[in-house]
């Protein structure tokens, strides 16, 4: 129900109630006043200025909520709202008063005022017929009386009927017009002297009825007098009032009530039929009286809220034309037939969640037609803990809160009110309050994980989406939109990646540009969820971004190095077993994981049956053992793979010389450092080979001869080169894994060495002691290279990194 102007005034009735006036304010108007008639400034007579009413929202109420006057605010006049008929409004009543109330709001003013409906002379008088006929027997006496229907006038006090006369005036009758009880006047026909109807058998005049307004008015109906003979008794009722009670819900044909009268007459003149004298009147519809038994019947259901008793008048009539007329009361008897009407005068709704206890939610009425305790009422909130009623003012009643309210909770109540009158059986009426509870801003955020973690590979494609984050708030509206942002853990710092990108729309976590695992690894940061709410409320939750590895880096050798234009050459001796170890590459990866994990495969070599790699530790170890038939100088290439996808690698190229002994052995050094690129020689290559090694065999031959024919002179002790030097020198070939490219080797043999072995120096140089001994200088004739010469003296027997250390005289190094 949508709550009318009259019940929002109701409520201001009740609140204002500890402010109205006690006495109301009185004014009187004319009725059929046309609409927008002035009464009077109600204002001004209420103590107010007209622009009060405008402010505090002046207001008439009434209690039937029919609006009779209205408020001019501009003025303050109380001004007719529809033309007033008293006779409408209040009927026969001798005053007649249309009482109201004008409500002002802020502050809360009540005014009692009651408007008093003035009669003015607008109906006539109307006799219930136009004609009505006597018979009078001729033998009645002078002052005989002969009763008749008075004319009725729906004004009153002065205006209704105050005089009768007969037009025109004749010697045989009079009016005699007056009150018999307080509220039933009659009017007499009073004979002035005896009828002869041989002289005259019948008569007509007018009988004037007369009212004292200003003009008066008048009606008049037509007697026609018939003089009869013998029938000198007329009818007699034992009583002038009739009292009957009936049940509103009497059925149709119920008895109410029988009159009886009686006549002393004999025969015809004696026969009595009883009728209504005004059945022209509508409350005569709801009766039939019977003619024979005076029986009153009903002839419709009645209603008491509609009219509570009827007044018949009936005519009791003898076989003579002549009659008497007595009254009935009929009063009806209410029964329970009506429900509790509820009207609703203010209903707020939706209320916000965080209202106070106490909150007005709705003001009502309630009224019951039915009188008594049919008509008492009684209203009651159903299982409802956080409303309640309260009474207010009369018949108000007040929906309010009790306690606190979460529209998360519970966004809808649905109250029903019963109102129920204490009838048997009671008539009840519910009805239906609706209340939405509108949202706060009182709940944050919430993130539906409390952290999250997210992956992306690197080398991403700018841009790019690796997840998203999502909140959800329990608010609705603008107080649940949720935005996202990135923000500082700490306000003093800088944000950890400036590549951090979140949609404030829906929470999508970019990547703005390509990320390098091998510089980061992961990025933490904060994302922040505010809502729409004033003021925001705001949750944050920790993001961990993960850079996962793409194998984008390929192995990068170590050892032995790849920077020189000419690969490593290592020592080997003949006489090596089977899984000598010759030398290990050592290679790493800037990858991580499966990426990083290195294999070693021999790619290439002079001689693949010869050699193997490790295939996870990298070392390079003989196959086999070394035999006359290969080739002194084998070039390895070894290939360094990783373990991504697709895999990444690299080549390490290496030599190794395979040596016998010093007797034998002269290399040039344009041999140790030239090296051939191609994987096949050439005819011309092997031809030139054969030659150089006859020619180097020849020259050994004769540097042997040369250094026997010196060896006195070597006995008195040549200077070697600094102990330091060769320490040096073999510390810098230590650091590289083996001995450098630029060194040469040449082998002194003392006297009856001739058949000595010279053993190779194992790969592993660094464990030579530094204890080498330098007893001076000496001419240098080793193919101009500067040389330093190790004696026999100077190799410990014990030195790892020598073998047979006694089979030849000394070594010397460039």
């Amino acid at each position: 129900h949508r709550p009318t102007a009259r019940q929002v005034l109701c409520l201001c009735v009740f609140v204002s109630l500890p402010h109205a006036r006690a006495e109301p304010i009185r004014y009187s108007v004319a009725e059929e006043s046309e609409s927008g008639s002035v009464v009077a400034n109600v204002a001004e007579d209420a103590g107010l200025a007209p622009a009060q009413l405008s402010a505090r929202r002046a207001r008439l109420l009434s209690e039937d909520g029919r609006q009779h006057f209205r408020l001019d605010p501009g003025s303050g006049r109380l001004v007719v709202a529809e033309r007033l008929d008293r006779e409408e409004l209040c009927g026969q009543s001798a005053t007649c008063t249309l009482p109201f109330e004008l409500l002002l709001a802020n502050p809360v003013q009540f005014f009692r005022v009651e408007v008093a409906v003035e009669d003015i002379n607008d109906h006539a008088p109307v006799f219930p017929e136009e004609r009505v006929t006597l018979k009078i027997l001729e033998r009645s006496d002078p002052g005989s009386r002969f009763p008749l229907e008075g004319a009725q006038d729906l004004d009153v006090g002065s205006n209704s009927i105050q005089a009768y006369s007969i037009s025109p005036k004749n010697e045989y009758f009079s009016i005699d017009f007056g009150t018999q009880t307080e509220d039933a006047k009659y009017i007499e026909l009073v004979l002035e002297k005896p009828l002869d109807r041989e002289e005259q058998a019948e008569m007509y005049f007018s009988l004037i009825a007369v009212d004292a307004g200003s003009p008066p008015r008048s009606g008049t109906t037509q007697i026609h007098i018939v003089v009869i003979d013998v029938n000198d008794n007329a009818p007699v009722f034992p009583q002038k009032v009739f009292i009957g009670k009936v049940l509103e819900n009497a059925p149709e044909g119920s008895v109410v009530l029988r009159v009886v009268a009686t006549d002393q007459d004999e025969g015809v003149n004696g026969d009595i039929s009883y009728q209504f004298s005004q059945a022209g009147d509508q409350s005569y519809s709801a009766f039939m009286v019977d003619p024979m038994s005076g029986e009153i019947k009903l002839t419709k259901s009645l209603d008491f809220e509609a009219a509570k008793n009827y007044e018949l008048r009936v005519r009791a009539t003898d076989g003579g034309g002549l009659s008497a007329i007595c009254r009935v009361l009929v009063e009806v008897v209410d029964v329970n037939d009506n429900a509790p009407e509820v009207m609703i005068s203010s209903f707020n709704s939706p209320i916000p969640e965080d209202s106070l206890p106490g909150t007005v939610v709705a003001l009502f009425t309630v009224r019951d037609r039915d009188a008594g305790a049919n008509g008492k009422i009684s209203c009651a909130l159903e299982d409802q803990l956080s409303f309640s009623l309260r009474p207010a003012y009369k018949n108000y009643f007040e929906l309010v809160t009790v306690s606190a309210l979460d529209r998360e909770e519970i966004a809808r109540y649905i109250l029903t009110v019963t109102a129920a009158d204490a009838g048997s059986p009671p008539l009840t009426t519910t009805q239906t309050f609706t209340v939405d509870i509108s949202d706060v801003n009182d709940n944050a955020p919430v993130f539906n994980q409390t952290s999250y973690t997210m992956y992306v590979r690197e080398n991403n494609v700018p841009t790019v989406l690796v997840g998203a984050v999502g909140a959800v708030d329990g608010d609705v509206g603008p107080n649940a939109k949720v935005t996202y942002s990135l923000v500082l853990a700490h306000p003093t710092e800088q944000p950890s990646c400036s590549c951090i990108s979140v949609n404030s729309e829906n929470g999508d976590v970019f990547v703005l540009r390509p990320l390098d695992y091998e510089q980061v690894k992961q990025i933490e940061f904060l994302v922040r969820a505010s809502d729409a709410g004033s003021p925001p409320l705001s949750a944050n939750v920790t993001v961990r971004l993960v850079v996962v590895d793409e194998n984008d880096n390929a192995p990068l050798v170590l050892y032995p190095s790849q920077d020189s234009s000419s690969p490593s050459s290592e020592l080997v001796p003949v006489s090596a077993e089977a899984g000598y170890l010759i030398t290990k590459v050592v290679a790493v990866d800037a990858d991580s994981g499966q990426n990083s994990w290195l294999s070693y495969h021999l790619l290439r070599a002079t001689d693949p049956g010869l050699f193997v790699v490790g295939a996870q530790s990298g070392e390079v170890r003989l196959r086999r053992s070394v035999t006359e038939r290969d080739t002194v100088k084998q070039k390895l290439v070894v290939l360094v793979r990783d373990s991504g996808q697709p895999p990444l690698s690299a080549t390490a190229a290496l030599s190794a010389l395979l040596l016998s002994d010093f007797s034998d052995v002269r290399l040039p050094h344009s041999s140790l450092t030239a090296e051939d690129e191609s994987s096949s020689l050439t005819i011309y290559l092997i031809i030139s080979l054969v030659f150089v090694s006859l020619l180097f065999l020849v020259s050994t031959a004769a540097f042997v001869v040369h250094k026997v024919c010196k060896r006195k002179e070597l006995k008195d002790g040549h200077v070697f080169y600094g102990a330091n030097n060769l320490q040096s020198s073999l510390a810098d070939a230590a650091a590289a894994g083996t001995l450098p490219h630029a060194y040469c080797y040449e082998i002194s043999l003392t006297t009856g060495s001739g058949n000595s072995e010279f053993k190779f120096l194992k790969p592993i140089l660094p464990s030579l002691p530094p204890q080498l001994n330098a007893t001076g200088g000496g001419t240098n004739n080793e193919q101009d290279f500067p040389c330093g010469t190790l004696t026999k003296e100077n190799m410990a027997p014990d030195n790892p990194g020598m073998h047979s250390a006694e089979q030849f005289n000394s070594l010397s190094f460039n």
